[in-house]
């Protein structure tokens, strides 16, 4: 592992793209291969995120502002990361993280028009250089994603924006891999998710030892 703390492992992903089952399945498979790893998720993860997800999530709220929208997720990162990422990766733990940053700027920064670099200021007030190790960008086109998304019983806010904004989060998702693919690592996310979480179980394996 790192020299003096754990590792910061997020996934992401467009809607769709099976990025809670896959992350899921990665953290049951290194919890059962014996490795201090613990689960959470964006927003949310502790109560008080978890209470501005309802917030940003709640159908009801249409009338809510794209720039609201961005720095109720950044509050959300801030306390997410100071009360659980952080002290779990001090612990030596592995934090498995279902979203972080690269979500923001996909979604807010290019789907709502804000600008990429816009909402990059705001999280980086919030999260003060606390970047994952390295990220998991589960890759698969926006309609194959919004075609798993029309099956689910609940749709939230964002599930139930039109085809066009979620071509535009994957356009996001297109240009921050671009910009930050140093730190992304993709994988193919059209096959099965065994498939898919045996692969990434490996590449996470490899990357800890």
């Amino acid at each position: 592992m790192n020299m003096n703390r754990g590792w910061f492992i997020v996934f992401e992903g467009c809607d769709g793209s099976g990025k809670t089952t896959v992350s899921q399945g990665v953290y049951q498979n290194l919890i059962d291969k014996g490795y201090p790893v613990i689960y959470t998720r964006e927003p949310g993860g502790i109560d008080i995120a978890e209470q501005i997800r309802k917030v940003i999530l709640d159908p009801k709220n249409t009338e809510m502002d794209s720039r609201t929208e961005a720095l109720l997720y950044a509050a959300s990162r801030r306390q997410h990361l100071v009360q659980k990422v952080l002290p779990a990766l001090n612990e030596h733990k592995i934090v498995i993280c279902d979203r972080f940053l690269f979500s923001s700027l996909a979604y807010q920064g290019y789907a709502r028009n804000i600008g990429v670099d816009e909402v990059l200021k705001i999280n980086e007030f919030a999260i003060e250089g606390h970047m994952p190790d390295t990220t998991i960008f589960l890759d698969v086109l926006p309609e194959v994603g919004l075609s798993r998304i029309s099956t689910r019983t609940f749709k939230d806010r964002l599930d139930q924006e039109n085809m066009d904004f979620h071509q535009r989060v994957f356009d996001g998702y297109m240009l921050v891999n671009e910009r930050f693919g140093q730190d992304i690592v993709k994988f193919d996310a059209n096959r099965t998710p065994e498939e898919i979480i045996n692969d990434i179980t490996a590449y996470i394996e490899k990357l800890v030892k």
